[in-house]
């Protein structure tokens, strides 16, 4: 068992962000993703130099102020706001700068987080100013799906998922993991940046409508004479504004007390170890073994879709770096007769969860919680996670979540409020008994975390 501390602790981390996000990565990455057309631009593009392309610029250290992850922030800045002057990110800027609630809603989330992304940017040598890209994207929220059903705190769509070797099935989700998710986008981000010749302003365009999206514009303007840096581009509506967010978290982050915001004291030290574990093993057990809650353990390991984890092979699950140490001996010390053997099982036509259980020696009440299924549905094709014999989960103490009552507006849909209230469409079904049509009036029930 490996011990490696990586991300990010104490802190209430800031942020804003922007719950504007989620869907920021668009389909449109999917068509060029995997058919990048990097020798074409590159033909192109070196013809006009733009104007973005300078120097690296560094933002300016306050003398004596000390240090914390958001001076290590500031000083890997490398895109100089003073270039950017638009109306665009000026709009934005204004923006973040007039909701506070967003720093409050967005910063238990990323405080988990944003360490983990500092230190491989820094071990890249890439702008900091990426680490506020998740910001933009998902408010820091790897639960989030958008409407393109990407996912994580990165926006991965699936495909682009599978590119950058992002596995997707039925037990886990690689876009939603918080070390993968993250090397894979910076992957892609430092691709993108080769594509067009260093420029980052077009390569984080390029990420949120993809590199051949942003090509075309840039020969487009090529072909017309006119210059083909991010400003002057015609590009979609969203990416119109896309980088301009960021470039305005930056600006923000780069003088806070000019905009009236004041940043609270987070400390440049990780949040998580990463433990390497062999065997499968019961997340609320985990939790159990480190002195946490379910929730913790679930928060920093969103990838897995079921509450008990059965690699195919050693993985690495990530725990509060305090509780490390603890968790490390204490699972090394763990019997036998407290580890739950399972099994997968795919569901065919037919089948049943008493027919499921009776054939592996197992409970419904077992297969039910292993798999966080709140009834008896089930679909053709899904794997199951089976526990083994008579042996039992844990017991899901945890108290239920508060309910609240929701009147159906008009223009609302099942994806809208779910959205909004950062819950799947399946649990509105499931808490309503409602299918897809709404009528404005309708009373739903929401339980929120």
């Amino acid at each position: 068992m490996t011990v490696t501390p990586h991300v990010l602790r104490n802190g209430i981390l800031v942020l804003w962000l922007v719950i504007l996000t989620g869907c920021q990565t668009t389909s449109n990455r999917t068509e060029y993703a995997s058919t990048p057309r990097a020798d074409t631009r590159s033909t192109s593009m070196t013809a006009h130099p733009r104007a973005t392309r300078t120097s690296i610029w560094r933002a300016p250290l306050k003398q004596d102020e000390p240090h914390t992850l958001w001076t290590r922030i500031r000083g890997g800045f490398q895109l100089d706001p003073e270039l950017i002057d638009s109306p665009r990110v000026d709009r934005q800027r204004l923006h973040f700068a007039s909701q506070p609630r967003y720093f409050e809603i967005t910063s238990e989330r990323a405080q988990r987080y944003l360490h983990y992304v500092v230190e491989e940017l820094d071990k890249r040598g890439m702008p900091l100013e990426l680490a506020l890209l998740p910001f933009v994207e998902s408010g820091y929220n790897p639960m989030v799906y958008s409407r393109s059903q990407a996912a994580g705190i990165w926006q991965f769509i699936p495909s682009t998922g599978r590119v950058f070797s992002l596995r997707q099935d039925d037990i886990y989700d690689g876009r939603r993991d918080i070390t993968a998710s993250t090397n894979a986008a910076l992957d892609y981000l430092s691709k993108l940046n080769d594509m067009f010749d260093g420029d980052w302003l077009l390569a984080v365009a390029a990420y949120n409508c993809g590199e051949g999206c942003v090509g075309r514009a840039v020969e487009r303007n090529q072909n017309l004479g006119l210059p083909a840096d991010y400003l002057n581009l015609q590009l979609p509506g969203e990416t119109m504004n896309y980088v301009p967010r960021l470039l305005a978290l930056t600006q923000i982050i780069s003088t806070p007390e000019q905009y009236g915001i004041l940043l609270p004291e987070l400390h440049d030290e990780p949040y998580f170890a990463q433990i390497t574990i062999k065997r499968p093993l019961d997340l609320f057990k985990a939790a159990e073994l480190a002195s946490t809650t379910p929730d913790e353990i679930r928060y920093l390991n969103p990838a897995f879709n079921h509450r008990v984890v059965t690699p195919d092979e050693p993985y690495q699950l990530l725990i509060p770096v305090e509780q490390a140490e603890q968790f490390s001996a204490a699972l090394a010390s763990l019997p036998d007769s407290e580890r739950v053997p399972f099994a997968h099982y795919t569901v065919r036509r037919g089948d049943n969860l008493s027919q499921i259980a009776r054939q592996h020696n197992s409970s419904v009440a077992a297969l039910r919680q292993a798999n966080d299924l709140k009834g008896n549905l089930i679909n053709v094709g899904q794997t199951l996670i089976v526990p083994q014999g008579t042996t039992t989960l844990m017991a899901d103490n945890r108290p239920p979540a508060p309910s609240r009552t929701y009147t159906v507006q008009s223009g609302d849909s099942l994806y809208s409020i779910a959205r909004r209230f950062d819950v799947k469409v399946k649990q509105l079904r499931a808490w309503n008994s409602v299918d897809t049509t709404l009528q404005p009036g309708q009373q739903l029930t929401l339980q929120t975390p």
